[in-house]
């Protein structure tokens, strides 16, 4: 599980929505990322993060998609567990091989 969020969601999708407008606007373009971080006491940073992968989302930039992230993510997760459980069959089956292999005295 990640970091805990440090910025509601409602807060995350408002900012995105007015830097995305501001940055279309060629009157409010210059500055736009700053000017409405301080407005929302955001870092700058922070919410150019969020617009690039908001544009990634919308298709208006190439990268990987939040979805795809996420999905990504589940992807790699089931592949550990995957590994895991051949890797404890892989020992049982040798366990088990040995086992037979003993001879047994009756």
């Amino acid at each position: 599980m990640g970091a805990p969020r440090k910025y509601p969601d409602e807060l995350r999708e408002r900012a995105t929505r007015m830097a995305v407008k501001a940055r279309r606007d060629p009157a409010t373009k210059a500055g736009a990322l700053a000017r409405i971080g301080q407005q929302l006491g955001i870092n700058p940073e922070t919410l150019r993060n969020w617009v690039r992968q908001a544009e990634v989302d919308e298709g208006y930039r190439p990268g990987t998609t939040t979805d795809d992230a996420q999905r990504l993510a589940e992807l790699e997760r089931e592949v550990r567990e995957l590994r895991r459980a051949n890797a404890i069959l892989r020992s049982a089956s040798a366990f088990f091989a040995a086992e037979l292999d003993r001879p047994h005295n009756r």
